[in-house]
C-alpha cells in the first residue's frame, strides 16, 4: 500500500507538524508501506499537484493547527476522493472550535469547567470571570495562545490590546489540581496519564521541550477516577464524532481528596507523534509499537464526515 504523508502546514504548530511527520514516514516505512512524504506549505495548489502526483492509496495526516485539525485539509482530501486518517470534516472542525465542542460536550452530559466567550475589548474592561481564570483562543491548539490570571496579575488589558487571534476569547475557571490525558483508539481507550510540569501550566513549551513535562503512566489515581477518566474520553470522541485516534485532556481536581472531581477540557484529533507525545507513550503501554500503532491508523483510513 503506498501512503502519502502530509506534514508541515502553515499553522503555529508547523515544526511539530515536521517532526510528526518525520517519525511516522520512518514508521510506516518500518510497518511495509510504500511512502512518500509531502511537505505543506501555503500553496494549497502545489500540494493537490504533489498528491495528483504521488497516486497514493491513502494520506496519512500529520498536520497539526489551523487547515490541518480544523476540516479545510480533511474537505480537500474528500474532494480528491483519498482516503485519510484521523477524524473527518466534521468532527475536525467541531473538535477545533473550542465553544462548539464544549457545547457537545455539555450536550452529552460531560463535565466542563465552567467559562464563557468575551471579546478583546470585553477582556481589556473588566475580569469576566472571578480569578483565577484561564484566557485562551477559540481555535488553536497545543495551548498556543494561552494564559492563566491570578489574583495581583495586572496583565489583562495588556493580553487584551495584544490578542492576535480569533476575536473571540474562551475564558474558563481555573481548576486546581492535576493534568490527565487519555488516547482513544477507535472504539477503545488506552490508558491515563498524569502530566507534570514544572511551567506554569501544560503550555507549548511544556509539550514539546526535551524535558518539559514529565509523564506518569499509568497516573497514580484512584481506580474509580481512572474508570471515569477513560469513560469521559470515549464519550467525548463519540460525542463530536471522531474516527481514528484521539486524545482527550482533562483536569482532575482532587484538592478536597480522592476521587475527586474531573472536567473536559478538549479533545485533540490529530494529536502528537513526536518522540515526547502522549498517544505512542500509551500505545507502547498496552502492547501497541509505534509502527503498528501508524499501521492501524492507515488501516482505518476513510473519508467523509
Amino acid at each position: 500500500m503506498h501512503v502519502a504523508v502530509l506534514h508541515g502546514g502553515v499553522s503555529a504548530e508547523r515544526e511539530v507538524s515536521l517532526a510528526t511527520g518525520a517519525q511516522v514516514v520512518g514508521a510506516l516505512r518500518a510497518a511495509g508501506f510504500t511512502v512518500t512524504p509531502i511537505e505543506v506549505g501555503p500553496d494549497l495548489g502545489a500540494v493537490i499537484a504533489a498528491l495528483q502526483a504521488a497516486k497514493p492509496d491513502v494520506v496519512f495526516n500529520a498536520l497539526h493547527g489551523r487547515f490541518g485539525e480544523d476540516g479545510c485539509i480533511q474537505g480537500v482530501l474528500d474532494w480528491m476522493g483519498l482516503p485519510y486518517t484521523h477524524s473527518g470534516v466534521r468532527a475536525s472542525s467541531l473538535a477545533m472550535d473550542k465553544a462548539a465542542s464544549k457545547a457537545a460536550f455539555a450536550a452529552a452530559g460531560l463535565p466542563v469547567p465552567p467559562g464563557r466567550i468575551v471579546t478583546p475589548e470585553e477582556l481589556e474592561a473588566e475580569d469576566p470571570l472571578p480569578r483565577p481564570y484561564v484566557v485562551k483562543p477559540v481555535n488553536e491548539g497545543s495551548s498556543v495562545g494561552v494564559e492563566i490570571l491570578r489574583e495581583g496579575d495586572n496583565r489583562r488589558a495588556d493580553i487584551a490590546r495584544r490578542w492576535k487571534f480569533d476575536r473571540r476569547i474562551m475564558v474558563e475557571a481555573f481548576i486546581p489540581g492535576r493534568e490527565l490525558t487519555v488516547a482513544v483508539m477507535g472504539d477503545r481507550t488506552l490508558e491515563v496519564t498524569e502530566i507534570a510540569t514544572g511551567h506554569v501550566f501544560y503550555d507549548y513549551e511544556a509539550k514539546y521541550a526535551d524535558g518539559g513535562s514529565h509523564h506518569t503512566l499509568p497516573a497514580p489515581v484512584h481506580p474509580a477516577t481512572r474508570a471515569k477518566a477513560m469513560d469521559i474520553a470515549l464519550r467525548a470522541h463519540q460525542a463530536l464524532g471522531c474516527r481514528g485516534v484521539s486524545r482527550a485532556d482533562l483536569r482532575y481536581d482532587d484538592t478536597a481528596g480522592e476521587p475527586g472531581q474531573l472536567y473536559l477540557l478538549e479533545v485533540n484529533t490529530q494529536p502528537g507523534m513526536t518522540r515526547t507525545s502522549l498517544v505512542p507513550e500509551q500505545a507502547a503501554h498496552v502492547g501497541i509499537p509505534f509502527p503498528d500503532l501508524c499501521a492501524w491508523m492507515v488501516r482505518e483510513a476513510r473519508h467523509g464526515p
